[in-house]
């Protein structure tokens, strides 16, 4: 066993010098036909990555340079949104005000037009009353008067009555 083992970590000369013609053999053949188009693909390879790389870079840039436009935009968005909503209440509460002024100045005249009507209704029914009042006394009293001074002795002495009470109330 020894033996096997001693051969397997001592080769000999003759495969050490066949392994070493074929090596070179197979780096000649390489170099000649193999190693131009891997180093040429590699270097494709790493020159697609590079542009990769620099595209994303740009693509970022673009993105971050966008992304600060939309937030101007929505910023301005906002700023003119605040201006037309202040400006619409601003409008609204004109209005408002207009409309409580005109509301009030109707209100009043038609206060004080109701105010005329109920005076004029009123010195209209007080001027009834009192006619009604003065008929119904005249008639009271003519109605008075025509039952007691019925043809009797008794006029002639309501008359002296009453022109003696005209005398004393002048006094």
């Amino acid at each position: 066993m020894i033996l096997l083992a001693n051969n397997l970590v001592t080769p000999g000369v003759g495969t050490i010098f066949w392994s070493v013609l074929i090596f070179i053999l197979f780096l000649l053949i390489l170099s000649k036909f193999a190693w131009k188009p891997i180093l040429s693909a590699v270097k494709a390879r790493d020159e697609m990555i590079k542009g990769s790389l620099e595209s994303a870079a740009k693509a970022r840039e673009e993105m971050l340079k966008l992304q600060s436009d939309n937030e101007t935009i929505l910023r301005k968005a906002r700023e003119e949104r605040e201006g037309i909503l202040k400006e619409a209440r601003e409008v609204r509460d004109k209005l408002i005000s207009e409309a409580k002024g005109k509301a009030t100045e109707e209100a009043d005249k038609l206060i004080e037009k109701a105010r005329t009507g109920i005076e004029n209704e009123k010195l209209k029914a007080l001027s009834e009353i009192h006619e009604q009042v003065a008929t119904l006394s005249v008639d009271i009293a003519s109605k008075l008067l025509g039952e007691k001074l019925k043809p009797s002795g008794k006029q002639a002495k309501l008359i002296d009555n009453y022109l003696k009470e005209i005398d004393f109330n002048k006094n």
